[in-house]
């Protein structure tokens, strides 16, 4: 059987998937070719105003265990120069990222454009804890204004190694409505009932996974 697949492009033509790789490329201008998967060791400043813009992006981690990725949301993440971000971690029913960064193993945060020009901005990073008792913290929160102190887990540190933006022109187009407080909210309650800091101490361990089923050959 003779399979034919198509595919849209930018321009809304239609071409057999053995041509749309090459025609696409073809379509794009030399200023979005040369951004196309380009790799550099230090944020620009169009990437820092890129980050600022997001209102949403994402944070993978792996060490010697399962790969982790989460969303993440609320005015949390700052760049404080080219090569780091900080990050306010608030308290959820998982501690991968925190887990994977003192087991050594890389995080790497990926900012995403839903509206304007399609673009991915990827940070290959190295990770750093900062608890509460830690003396930097106090001063690293100072980069966050209007944010409660004591609904914060701790703040993380990723420094920046490797940088990557690639085109995302598969991404579709969303718009922002408002955010959702549930979990300041859920945050707030426990704090009120003087228990957040028992739950905190009890999510420290992520759960444990469940071995994958053996595949039979």
């Amino acid at each position: 059987m003779n399979l034919r697949i198509f595919c849209a492009t930018a321009t809304g033509k239609c071409y057999n998937t053995l041509h749309a790789h090459a025609l696409c490329k073809m379509e794009l201008s030399q200023e979005d070719n040369n951004k196309m998967g380009r790799q550099y060791s230090t944020l620009t400043d169009e990437d820092m105003e890129f980050i600022k813009l997001q209102k949403v992006f994402y944070i993978a981690s792996a060490s010697s265990r399962e790969v982790n990725l989460s969303p993440k949301g609320y005015d949390s993440i700052r760049v404080i120069d080219g090569k780091s971000v900080l990050f306010l971690d608030y308290p959820g029913s998982g501690d991968r990222t925190a887990r994977d960064i003192r087991e050594g193993g890389d995080v790497t945060l990926m900012f995403t454009a839903y509206t304007g020009k399609p673009s991915i901005l990827r940070l290959f990073c190295k990770g750093q804890i900062i608890e509460k008792t830690d003396h930097r913290f106090t001063e690293l929160l100072g980069h966050f204004t209007g944010c409660d102190e004591r609904l914060i887990r701790r703040i993380l540190i990723f420094d920046i190694y490797t940088v990557e933006r690639s085109c995302g022109k598969s991404v579709p187009i969303m718009k922002f409505v408002e955010e959702r407080r549930d979990l300041i909210d859920a945050t707030s309650k426990l704090r009120d009932a003087g228990t957040l800091m028992k739950f905190i101490e009890e999510h420290k361990r992520p759960p444990v996974l469940k071995s994958p089923p053996l595949i039979q050959q």
